[in-house]
């Protein structure tokens, strides 16, 4: 025993009020209480030829008044037909039904979402009409854009430091060898910018782990406000932070070194009764030709960066 398409049915016997055979009204009464919008509409006019009552009762009774309806003005309130109509894709360049076409979308009138069947059949007259099932999954549709929601915020805190909101490390070398890959496919600049807080734990051991905290929080607050967008800011770990500069040349990565050491000596972080003034330590080290891998551009910025420290602190120094 097989199951035929609804569009069988509707093509054995004629939904036309004016022929009330036994047979359509036993379609009628069957398509009347299906939890589900069927409706048949004219491929060239878009009139509507048939709807159901879960239709009549979502969207009015196409059949009242004189004039034909048409069907993006029924279902959608629209001006004309809607631009993702699926009726190219229910025939071929023939003319010729290709089979049912079975999609998602949510309506612009009720705002629910629905899973669409639509094909082209033979109606009553000869003439190929579309034919929709349209079954509403709202319920469902909210649970996955939920469930893809939880996902993509886990996937972000996974890439996120909590304390600073900036990237954290997975973050800092998943993104910095898309960049690598970019620059060396591409021929273009990229430089590496790395800085620790100097006497970090000093701050620690006299103020409290809290006070750190702070400190660190205005860091990233900094960072995110001074690096574009196009860049990857990152603590690193520790007190220690990383800027990827994609596009960018030497004396671009230096002034932003500098301005970043700048505007931390400047930093003013009030913690309880203690005014704390950070410093950094910078290092500066360009992409170059023989750099296959971001470890050897970071281990370069690194070399700097100690450099710095061992030079007094508070300093900038660029790799050879």
């Amino acid at each position: 025993m097989t199951t035929r398409d609804p569009g069988h049915l509707i093509h054995a016997q004629s939904l036309d009020p004016a022929e009330p055979s036994l047979a359509t009204k036993a379609l009628r009464t069957i398509l009347d209480n299906l939890d589900a919008l069927v409706y048949v509409s004219d491929f060239d006019t878009h009139e509507i030829l048939y709807l159901n009552a879960y239709g009549s009762n979502v969207w009015g009774d196409f059949q009242k008044g004189q004039k034909a309806q048409k069907c993006w003005k029924v279902l959608q309130n629209n001006d004309g037909p809607c631009s993702f109509c699926t009726n190219h894709l229910l025939i071929n360049s023939h003319g010729e039904a290709t089979g049912p076409h079975v999609w998602e979308f949510q309506n612009e009138v009720d705002k629910r979402w629905y899973q669409c069947r639509d094909q082209a059949i033979e109606w009553t007259d000869g003439k190929l009409v579309r034919l929709e099932i349209a079954t509403d999954i709202t319920d469902r549709k909210h649970m996955e854009l939920a469930l893809q929601d939880a996902q993509h915020k886990a996937e972000a805190a996974s890439l996120q430091d909590e304390l600073t909101l900036l990237n954290n490390r997975r973050a800092f070398f998943q993104f910095g060898n898309q960049f690598l890959k970019q620059a060396r496919r591409h021929q273009t600049s990229m430089a590496a910018i790395m800085f620790d807080l100097d006497h970090f734990k000093q701050i620690n051991d006299s103020h409290g782990h809290e006070a750190g905290d702070a400190v660190l929080r205005m860091v990233g607050s900094m960072l995110l406000a001074k690096v574009r967008e196009s860049d990857i800011a990152a603590r690193i770990g520790g007190e220690e932070f990383g800027v990827l500069l994609p596009d960018t040349s030497q004396d671009q990565a230096m002034e932003l070194a500098e301005r970043l050491r700048f505007l931390l000596q400047e930093l003013q972080i009030q913690y309880r009764q203690v005014e704390l003034h950070p410093t950094a330590s910078f290092g500066v080290a360009m992409l170059s030709a023989d750099d296959d891998r971001l470890e050897a551009l970071l281990s370069r910025a690194d070399e700097a960066m100690y450099l710095s420290k061992a030079r007094g602190r508070n300093k900038v120094h660029l790799s050879p």
